[in-house]
C-alpha cells in the first residue's frame, strides 16, 4: 500500500531494484493489477522491473472508482509521486492504456515512455453492454469474456477473467465502462511526445488492431507490434512475445 493523497492504493512490485526504467502497469476496466502476473513474471526474468497499480476502488485499492478517465489518470500521477518513480514507462490495457494517454497528455514531464496495449484513442462501449452490466451483470460479464481472447486460447484463462470481472462491484465497473465510452482523444494524439509502443492482439475483437494502427500513425516516433495467436488479453495470453517486445522497447530508452 501507498497514501496517495490520503487514498490507500495497493500495488505489487517485483524484478531487479536497480533496472531502470520502472515499468508501471495500469490494469482494464473491473479489473485489478492480477492481470498482469504472467507478462510482470516474464519481465522480471529479463531483469526489468514492474510495478502494477490497482486503481481506486478496484482491488485492495481504497474509494469508489472513477466517473471519467481522467479521473484515474489523476490518481494515477498521486500514485507515481507518492511511491517516488521518477519518470516511469507507464503501460496501460485497454481502459488503462486510456487512463495512461490521459497522463501523458496532463503531465508528460512525469514519465519516460508509454505503452499501450489492446487500446485506443476513443474506447466507446455498445449500448447493450451498458445496459446490461447494470441489469445482468453476470451475463454481461460473460459476454465481455466470451471476446475476450483469441481461438483456441486454454478456457482457464477465460475462466480467471471472468471471476476477476464478478468481483468488481457492478458500480464500478459501470462507471469504468461509461467512462470509456465518454474517452475521446482522437484529436489530441499529435500532442504525445514521448516514446511509446503500441501492442495489440491480432484477434482483438475488442479494440481491434486498427485502433492501434491509428494511435502509431497519429503518435509521433510510435511503434507498432501486432501479437499472433493474442485477442484482447494479450498479456495473458502471450506474455512471452509481449514481454519481449516490452525488453526490446525499453533497450532503446536506457
Amino acid at each position: 500500500m501507498v497514501d496517495a493523497a490520503g487514498r490507500h492504493l495497493a500495488f505489487t512490485e517485483d524484478g531487479p531494484p536497480q533496472a531502470s526504467p520502472r515499468v508501471v502497469f495500469v490494469h482494464g476496466a473491473g479489473g485489478t493489477r492480477r492481470v498482469w502476473a504472467r507478462l510482470g513474471d516474464d519481465l522480471s526474468r529479463r531483469a526489468r522491473r514492474v510495478v502494477a497499480l490497482d486503481l481506486p476502488g478496484h482491488g485492495r485499492s481504497e474509494g469508489p472508482g472513477c466517473a471519467r478517465i481522467e479521473e484515474y489518470a489523476g490518481w494515477v500521477l498521486r500514485f507515481l509521486e507518492a511511491c517516488g518513480a521518477r519518470r516511469p514507462v507507464l503501460a496501460g490495457h485497454s481502459m488503462g492504456g486510456g487512463v495512461a494517454l490521459a497522463c501523458a497528455l496532463a503531465a508528460p514531464g512525469a514519465l519516460g515512455g508509454l505503452i499501450l496495449l489492446g487500446t485506443g484513442a476513443r474506447l466507446r462501449v455498445r449500448g447493450a453492454i451498458l445496459q446490461g452490466i447494470r441489469t445482468d451483470f453476470e451475463r454481461t460479464v460473460d459476454a465481455i469474456v466470451d471476446c475476450a481472447f483469441a481461438p483456441g486460447a486454454p478456457p482457464v484463462m477465460a475462466e480467471e477473467s471472468r471471476r476477476e470481472l464478478l468481483a468488481c462491484p457492478p458500480a464500478v465497473a459501470e462507471g469504468d465502462l461509461r467512462a470509456c465510452d465518454a474517452f475521446d482523444v482522437l484529436d489530441r494524439l499529435g500532442e504525445i511526445a514521448l516514446p511509446t509502443l503500441v501492442l495489440c492482439g491480432e484477434s482483438d475483437a475488442l479494440t481491434p488492431p486498427n485502433y492501434s494502427r491509428f494511435l502509431a500513425e497519429r503518435i509521433p516516433g510510435a511503434r507498432l507490434a501486432l501479437v499472433e495467436g493474442a485477442g484482447h488479453m494479450l498479456m495473458i495470453e502471450r506474455p512471452a512475445p509481449v514481454g519481449e517486445s516490452i525488453a526490446a522497447f525499453l533497450d532503446t530508452l536506457s
